[in-house]
């Protein structure tokens, strides 16, 4: 794995390091740098993958369907058996006595340490977006960040993901399309940092988000991958930011 060597050592330690006065949530809930590094390897070289493997116009469930496959894939070329992937986990509040879900979130990886705690994984929620597409950027926000920030995904955690499917290229202005939404919505306080770019993504920031009404920061990871091909060549959905 020495070919995530640099941006592990400088864009992660950057990207978590904590100020003194930030909450980290529940220890169960907690990360070592070495397994974050694993889950963003995973992601982005699964990505990697299932770009080859999608068709034009397809939409966000079966690009994520195949992204799963290729991350299971890789963890079995890297004989990983300290975590387990999967998907469309349904979000269950244990205190709420309706016949409800919270949601279901695209991608979540466990490890050893998180078994037997039904509260604790790593959370990735899946999304296209396209530079200049008002549409589809606002989405990733409204209908993705969202969701971490009510507390819906991820609730307590110290760390969320998101994994932007990039439509077309060259990226632009689209990460900067994307702090400008989060800061709008959330405050200055949501500004997106950049870190080192794992070598099959096309960006990568990081920012932290308050959480619900408590007031617990979580820190989200934005992962921008090519997933171009999955373009529609008729989309009509592309308009000024």
């Amino acid at each position: 794995m020495t070919r995530t060597s640099s941006w592990r050592t400088i864009g992660l330690r950057t990207a978590m390091r904590l100020s003194p006065e930030t909450p980290i949530g529940r220890p169960s809930f907690g990360l070592a740098e070495e397994e974050i590094a694993t889950v963003l390897d995973l992601l982005c070289r699964g990505a990697a993958e299932a770009r080859t493997l999608v068709s034009a116009g397809m939409l966000e469930v079966p690009i994520t369907i195949l992204v799963r496959k290729a991350m299971l894939r890789v963890k079995r070329q890297l004989g990983l058996t300290n975590l387990e992937v999967g998907g469309e986990l349904e979000l269950l509040d244990a205190n709420d006595e309706e016949a409800s879900v919270q949601g279901r979130i695209d991608i979540v990886l466990r490890f050893l340490h998180q078994f037997g705690d039904e509260e604790a994984y790593v959370g990735v929620e899946c999304k296209r977006v396209r530079p200049g597409d008002s549409s589809l950027n606002a989405r990733y926000v409204t209908q993705g960040v969202d969701r971490f920030a009510a507390g819906q995904y991820a609730a307590g955690h110290l760390l969320g993901m998101m994994l932007g499917y990039v439509l077309q290229l060259p990226l632009g202005a689209l990460a900067a399309d994307i702090d400008a939404r989060m800061r709008k919505r959330y405050g200055e306080a949501a500004k997106l940092g950049d870190m080192d770019a794992h070598v099959d993504a096309l960006s990568m920031q990081f920012g932290n988000l308050a959480q619900g009404a408590a007031g617990h920061i979580i820190r989200l990871i934005h992962i921008f991958v090519d997933m171009s091909p999955a373009s529609s060549a008729t989309s009509s959905t592309v308009a000024p930011s």
